[in-house]
């Protein structure tokens, strides 16, 4: 970006909240192009679903420039566990409540995806067991404390490609380029449509005028067009997008907090 736009970028973590107080401080900034969000599926889909009291509104506080990549999350069980995902369901349904799965943390996009994949296969009774990241729920899966984890393609390659676990399928609308043997959700069990991906954005506050947002998406898409960049990412399990717009990025933020919506809700999940 600091190449594209010649001009000096500085990143600041803001860590904290899922990302809320990092987002925060940017809906709070002047709308003049030079502060910016680094955003992603927990601070612009998830968190007016979960939060009981938002300090901002991902939709109403920002001027999107881009969606720019997005992770695949995916089924990834113990060597104990079936073979196939169709066998998992079936192994569930004949002894419901028996199996655990981990995420990162109640509330998150993991757990949430767990929990809309327990709706899509047919209203399984799978126990949840949040941790305090992805790290600690692999290591209970790798010593079989837990049969499942939800996580992301990209994060679950080392340990499936030292067969320590076995990724069932993902949640995507293609099979990844990282491990084309795995069939998506939707082949697994020949269900329409369920994707459940980690995304990142870029976003300026609201009000940005639109020359800016127009400049800025310019020099994102040039950085998210990049071959070496693109292959850099994908070696990581982050597909680039390069079709996206301010306009579209703004559609899909409000199409994935409805669709989101009614899982929080089944789930009975709120964070302060």
């Amino acid at each position: 970006m600091s190449i594209a736009l010649r001009q000096q970028m500085v990143v600041e973590n803001k860590a904290g909240a899922a990302g809320a107080i990092g987002s925060t401080e940017v809906a709070r900034a002047p709308a003049d192009g030079y502060t910016l969000l680094f955003g992603t599926t927990s601070t612009h889909a998830l968190y007016n679903l979960l939060s009981k009291n938002a300090q901002y509104d991902s939709v109403k506080d920002f001027a999107p420039v881009a969606i720019v990549g997005t992770a695949p999350a995916a089924i990834v069980v113990n060597p104990s566990q079936p073979a196939t995902l169709k066998d998992l369901v079936a192994a569930v349904k004949a002894n419901p409540g028996k199996l655990q799965y981990g995420s990162p943390g109640t509330g998150t996009f993991l757990h949430l995806t767990g929990e809309m994949f327990k709706v899509t296969a047919g209203k399984l009774d799978i126990g949840h067991v949040p941790y305090k990241g992805s790290a600690p729920a692999m290591n209970d899966l790798l010593g079989n404390q837990i049969g499942m984890v939800v996580d992301t393609v990209g994060t679950s390659l080392q340990q499936f490609r030292a067969n320590n676990v076995r990724i069932l399928a993902v949640a995507s609308a293609k099979r990844s380029d990282l491990a084309p043997d795995i069939p998506t959700v939707d082949e697994a069990l020949g269900t329409s449509g369920f994707e459940a991906g980690l995304w990142a954005l870029v976003a300026a506050p609201a009000g940005t005028p639109e020359p800016v947002i127009a400049k800025l998406h310019a020099a994102t898409m040039t950085v998210v067009t990049d071959k070496t960049f693109g292959e850099q990412l994908r070696k990581i399990g982050i597909d680039p997008i390069t079709d996206s717009t301010p306009a579209s990025a703004r559609a899909f933020i409000e199409k994935e907090r409805a669709r989101f919506k009614p899982v929080v809700e089944a789930a009975g999940v709120k964070i302060d």
